[in-house]
């Protein structure tokens, strides 16, 4: 098995890409397919990796519902017909950001023991 500081290190990416991809703002996003397939797939990349993230940690930070990411990330994935941009935006400046200080403390607390 991977190193589940590894993923600290995805998630951490992702977010920051996903930060770059819509600081043009919502009309930006709306309006430019190649930013909405960006911030869409690194959603998934995001999601799929908090997947990988060991229970203990996740169980330390139960302000996630980490059911309701792995959840989303399978939406991504599967009913991608079915998307709506308002709901992604909605997770890009609502959901994002509270992860990013999640991941942001979970490194800090797990980066230099991995337990």
């Amino acid at each position: 098995m991977k190193d589940p500081r590894i993923f600290i290190i995805h998630i951490r990416d992702c977010i920051a890409r996903i930060e770059t991809y819509t600081e043009a703002g919502k009309s930006a996003f709306f309006s430019d397919l190649r930013t909405q397939d960006a911030v869409i797939r690194n959603l998934e990349t995001m999601a799929d990796a908090t997947q990988q993230l060991p229970e203990l940690w996740k169980n330390e930070y139960s302000e996630i519902d980490w059911r309701k990411v792995a959840d989303f990330r399978n939406f991504l994935a599967h009913q991608y017909l079915d998307l709506s941009l308002k709901i992604i935006w909605e997770v890009v400046k609502t959901d994002v950001p509270a992860l990013k200080v999640c991941i942001e403390s979970m490194a800090d607390k797990f980066w230099n023991d991995g337990d």
